[in-house]
């Protein structure tokens, strides 16, 4: 699913299901969006390395599959540096606020 509506975008932002909560290597626990580019903007490089390598990227594959935007998790799978992922997840949370108004 795409994010196309206001509700969409509401839901984008919105912390997601305790169920589907993601949970960081080092024992943060993740609720939305936000959470993540947070958790990405003070994470030790150990741990992104754990989530983001040749082999897996589970921060696109949670927005992928739990907050549904598939646009922004298309462009972090191409995607393994942290700078990078942080400036696109910026970008796509102020989209998702100015469409969610």
């Amino acid at each position: 699913m795409s994010v196309n509506s206001k509700k969409d975008a509401l839901r984008a932002l919105s912390d997601v299901n305790p169920e589907h909560n993601f949970w960081v290597s080092d024992g943060s626990i993740l609720k939305n969006i936000n959470d993540l580019l947070f958790a990405l903007k003070k994470m030790k490089k150990n741990v992104f390395q754990f989530h983001i390598n040749k082999e897996k990227n589970d921060f696109a594959n949670w927005i992928n599959d739990i907050i549904k935007d598939t646009k922004l998790a298309k462009e972090l799978y191409k995607i393994k540096d942290r700078k990078k992922i942080i400036s696109k997840i910026t970008q796509r949370v102020k989209w998702l606020k100015k469409k969610a108004k």
